[in-house]
């Protein structure tokens, strides 16, 4: 019998690589389960919950995204938790399961990110506050009715103060109710840090009352107070933005 060297060969498909595809390729990724569930940390506003969104929704395959701000979950279907995990962790923000929750780095102040983000949420508060403050200082120093009531300037001050706490709160039940109802909007925002607001506020006056010696507003004195009210309570958001991954705006 003659040799035969191609006897029992096999010819098989040919196999294409595709080199976009990562170099480790979990089974969930290629079954992807429905009604996924992950714990996002670091989203401080509506803002962060829309860049979440958008990019989930990027995903071919995504369905039902959705995600709450305040109890910091981003819900999906369509596509793997390793996938998810890539794309929100990509935008800077941190990712863990229901099941295994996100373990906090150690605390420093030397994270420029973190700074930026607080600046940020910073300024939305002093927005908001100076709305309330400066329109109260306004109205008792302009409207002869209200000047004539002889308050006191501890008692206008606290009034101001007062007042911006709840326009600050007003601004970001509005910016909310974007992304939620409006009743969940203000939860949100009433549950703002006060300690952040109240001290913004303090600042803003204690200045004011130091240089014109009573609640007034000048041209001049409104540039010392804003700049007090940013400076006062940026390290304080810093802190617990850092440290517990939320803001007080």
């Amino acid at each position: 019998m003659l040799f035969e060297p191609f006897k029992y060969l096999r010819i098989y498909p040919r196999v294409v690589i595709d080199a976009s595809l990562p170099e480790t390729v979990f089974l969930s990724d290629l079954y992807p389960r429905s009604n996924m569930r992950l714990q996002v940390n670091g989203m401080t506003c509506t803002s962060c919950v829309e860049r979440v969104i958008d990019a989930l929704n990027s995903i071919e395959g995504a369905t039902e995204v959705t995600v709450n701000l305040e109890q910091g979950f981003a819900s999906f279907s369509g596509i793997s938790e390793n996938i998810a995990t890539q794309t929100i962790e990509k935008l800077g923000y941190s990712v863990g399961s229901e099941s295994t929750p996100i373990l906090q780095n150690e605390f420093n102040w030397s994270d420029g990110a973190t700074w930026k983000q607080s600046a940020h949420n910073t300024k939305w508060c002093l927005v908001g506050c100076s709305i309330g403050d400066f329109g109260t200082i306004a109205a008792f120093q302009f409207i002869p009715y209200l000047d004539s009531l002889g308050w006191s300037t501890m008692s206008i001050m606290m009034l101001a103060m007062f007042n911006g706490i709840m326009t600050s709160i007003a601004l970001e039940t509005i910016i909310l109710t974007a992304q939620m109802a409006l009743k969940e909007a203000f939860k949100v925002a009433i549950g703002m840090s006060l300690i952040s607001m109240i001290s913004m506020e303090a600042a803003m006056n204690i200045v004011d009352f130091v240089l014109t010696g009573g609640a007034k507003l000048t041209w001049w004195v409104i540039l010392p107070m804003l700049i007090a009210g940013f400076l006062t309570p940026w390290p304080y958001n810093y802190w617990r933005l850092k440290k517990y991954g939320i803001s007080c705006h």
